[in-house]
Formats: C-alpha cells, structure tokens, sequence
C-alpha cells in the first residue's frame, strides 16, 4: 500500500516547481528538461495519490466503534480510494454473528469474544476505549466508586442525596441487552443482568442524550463519544481519559474489537483494511477519534 506523507506531497510539489523554473528560462534543453520533471512529477502524484485496490469492505457491529472506524475509514481512502468501507451499526453482538455467519468481512465489538465464540472467530483488539460515567451537566456529582456505581444500578442506592447530591430518585440509564458498552459496564461493575434500568436505549448517542435531557440521570457511554454536553465523573478519584485507560489506572475500561472468521480468507481489500487499522499508521487517527490505540 502506498501512503500519502508530506514528505512526497512536497516532493512532487518540488518537482513541478523546478519544472516551471526551466520553462521559463527558456532554449530547447530547458523545454526538454521541463517536460521531463514535470511528467516525473505527474507519474509520483499519480502514483502517490491511488492505490491498486478496489471493492467493498462490510464492517458492522458496535456502535461505540462509531468515531474510530469514521476515522480509519477517512484515513484508508487515501490509501485505497477505490476501495469502500461499509459500517452497519448493530451492536456488538450482531457484528460477532456477522463475521461467524459470514456476512461481514470484519465484525466490530467493543467487548473481548467469549470462549464459546472463538471456535469460529479471532478477535484482534485495535484501541482501548474507557467507559464513561455521566451524569446530567446540572448534577453536584464529581465522583464515585465502583462499589457505589454496584449499589446505584442494582436499586440498592435510590436516591442522589445518599451519593452526595441533591434530593431525587436515581434514573439508570443503559444499552440495550447484547450490547458491548453493557457487557463491558455490566461486567467490571458487577451488576451483570442485575441492573434496575429506568431505559434501555440501542445506541450511545441516544444514552448521551437522555442524560443529557434528565437532571436526575445516570448512564455509561464510550469515551470517544462523549462530548460537552454531559458531564464525565471520576471513578475512585481517576478520571476517564486516554492516559488513565492506557496506563490502567481508570478501572471501567474494554478493548475495540475486529472480528474475523478463522474459516475465511479475507479479500485483498479487507486485509488491507485490516492491516492498516492495525498498523502504527492508524494510531493518530484512533486517537483522534476518542479511543486509546495500542499499536504506536
């Protein structure tokens, strides 16, 4: 695969400019030179700008991954362009169903695969994202625990004033049931299928919203998608940010999944896609995004 870097840019870009100098000087050996750095230039740029690839990529599954694969996919159309990279969000455990059942070359989950799972798939962690707690932006919330977090979700906990808030009855707010963000929370909480949720909403914008929307609220949703409108509480006194989660020391973490089935060989495109993902290239790019890359 060849890259777009600025080293070329700049390259061609100087090679066109030399080009325009011995033009304007003039003369038969100039015109000549000319035309030959300015057809060097062109064939890099071409050569610099296009790949060799083309198809489609079927990716699906998290909807967590949203920002990420957003990003890798920018990223990758200027190495590839004529390749597309399709992303259906419908939730992690979909996107595990997708690459075993194979109707997605790659299947996103924002969980680890499950023992029973890897019979027939491999799952490759290419970010880490921190699982964020929020709460509405009106609320005198800055931190909790995790065994708090247990107490609140499991109903043990009703009301904000016995967390250090005001007065009010404690609305949960979470994904729906096979949901990576879930199985994610669910499971470094303690709280698997215990949970007393008020909603159970199918996508992380619409957790963001509805806590955004109740003062009383309390939700989960992934770090890169968490923007200014809620806010984010500590947990144990760690906030959730890219240096916590790397370095371990924010506790409500999981990994960002490709899932392949080992049956299959992937498509040139897909492994291409593949690999750039996976690559030093991308980590800037996941970053970007909100996640935490672990190939750098």
């Amino acid at each position: 695969m060849k890259k777009i870097t600025r080293r070329s840019f700049l390259a061609v870009c100087g090679a066109a400019a030399a080009a325009a100098a011995l033009t304007a000087c003039g003369g038969s050996a100039s015109s000549a030179a000319a035309s030959s750095v300015a057809s060097t230039a062109s064939s890099a740029a071409a050569s610099t700008a296009s790949g060799s690839l083309s198809g489609n990529v079927a990716t699906g599954g998290s909807t967590s991954m949203k920002n990420v694969i957003a990003a890798l996919t920018e990223g990758f159309a200027e190495v590839e362009p004529g390749v597309t990279v399709s992303y259906d969000p419908t939730g992690s455990g979909a996107g595990i169903t997708g690459a075993t059942d194979k109707t997605l070359d790659i299947g996103l989950s924002s969980r680890g695969l499950k023992d029973e799972e890897k019979n027939d798939v491999d799952g490759t962690v290419i970010a880490l994202d921190g699982i964020a707690i929020i709460v509405n932006k009106a609320s005198k919330i800055e931190d909790l625990t995790v065994d708090k977090l247990k107490q609140m979700f499991t109903g043990e906990i009703t009301n904000w004033a016995d967390v250090g808030g005001d007065d009010g009855e404690i609305v949960l707010i979470g994904r729906e049931a096979g949901s990576g963000t879930r199985d994610g929370f669910e499971s470094i909480v303690d709280v698997k299928d215990s949970c007393k949720y008020a909603q159970e909403l199918t996508a992380t914008g619409a957790v963001i919203s509805a806590v955004e929307a109740n003062p009383l609220a309390i939700g989960y949703a992934s770090l890169s998608a968490v923007g200014d409108t809620v806010k984010m509480v500590t947990v144990g006194g760690v906030e959730c940010s890219e240096e916590t989660v790397k370095d371990g020391s924010y506790e409500v973490q999981r990994p960002f999944v490709f899932v392949t089935n080992k049956s299959v060989t992937l498509s040139e495109q897909a492994q291409a896609f593949f690999d750039f993902a996976t690559s030093a290239d991308a980590a800037d790019l996941i970053r970007t995004a909100g996640a935490v890359p672990v190939n750098e």
